[in-house]
């Protein structure tokens, strides 16, 4: 049996947090190298796989030994090439209504940033692409016929680069720009950047393009939404972020659907006039230990949120708006 190419992090807790046994139905909304999908296979659950990066499933389908849940009778793994926020429409033309459980390993896998051709990162000059899917809009259209005041609002939305008027500046100077090489090299120069710094400053907008061109964080409310709306009673749910502003969604959400959200006085009686909670149990946020950090240096950003649905039917898109507008 060949090796996963990547170390999944914080397996050993996701596993904790979702308690899969045999039989149960548990959805990996972030397949990647199908670390969590080989553990929840391991404890006897069925796995429906969502990957929109091609690589991912036609690694699957070249290394069959490893994955000979794939075509048990009933198979036991079930790939989905489809965003993870396309899972309710998806699992609903597989005849599955409810699940037990759902993980999502949120942002770009370590084998999309090791494998230079893929364009994600700047470690190895390669061309300007970061697609998740592969097709559609790449880095290279945004960066080079974007105006430059979206680029800079990409900039300081998503990657919180506090110069992002002056990056986005010269980045529309050196226009054309095709490699990740000359990009990095763009933004190092306009941020003054000294060799030897303790982090590179292109690195703020690199993830700030990456989650632009794939949507990213319009993908990560999607897939909530549709994880409250397919998870049983009981159900268990389980997210890994990777920066703040993944993780302060994740956050939100679950505060909102447990009913933590609503304000209050100390000085007045507690008057309820929300939904139900759709969400209970929310457990304390969970980094990677010592021997984690020692073994996978990448985990270190890395956070993990769970909880447990409750019996409250989904909310619908317009309450959990009012919500958010009204916490």
């Amino acid at each position: 049996m060949s090796e996963a190419p990547h170390i999944p992090v914080l397996l050993d807790e996701v596993e904790a947090a979702l308690l899969p046994l045999e039989g149960q139905v548990v959805v990996d909304a972030t397949f990647g190298a199908g670390g969590y999908t080989r553990r929840l296979l391991d404890a006897g659950a069925t796995v429906h796989a969502f990957d929109r990066d091609p690589d991912a499933i036609a690694a699957v389908h070249a290394n069959p030994e490893r994955w000979p849940e794939l075509s048990s009778v009933p198979p036991r793994l079930v790939l989905h090439p489809r965003r993870f926020s396309e899972m309710v429409d998806a699992l609903h033309d597989a005849g599955i209504e409810t699940v037990d459980g759902i993980v999502a390993d949120i942002g770009v896998s370590s084998m999309q940033l090791d494998q230079a051709e893929r364009g994600f990162a700047f470690a190895s000059d390669g061309p300007l692409d970061m697609r998740m899917s592969q097709d559609g809009y790449s880095a290279a259209d945004f960066v080079n016929e974007g105006e430059q005041s979206a680029i800079a609002d990409v900039l300081y939305l998503y990657g919180e680069e506090r110069q992002s008027r002056r990056v986005a500046r010269a980045i529309v100077a050196a226009r054309p720009i095709t490699t990740t090489g000359e990009l990095a090299r763009v933004i190092r120069k306009a941020l003054g950047h000294r060799p030897g710094a303790p982090k590179d400053p292109a690195t703020r907008s690199f993830q700030a393009i990456r989650i632009h061109v794939n949507g990213e964080l319009d993908e990560l409310e999607a897939a909530l939404a549709a994880a409250e709306a397919l998870l049983r009673e009981g159900g268990r749910l389980a997210v890994v972020t990777f920066h703040s502003l993944e993780d302060r969604i994740v956050k939100r959400f679950l505060k909102e659907a447990s009913g933590q959200a609503r304000s209050t006085s100390r000085h007045l009686p507690l008057v309820d006039t929300g939904p139900e909670a759709t969400f209970a149990k929310v457990a304390k946020p969970v980094k990677p230990g010592a021997a984690e950090l020692e073994v996978n240096p990448r985990s270190r950003s890395s956070t993990l949120r769970s909880a447990i649905r409750t019996h409250a039917p989904a909310r619908s898109a317009e309450t959990r708006s009012s919500s958010r507008k009204n916490p």
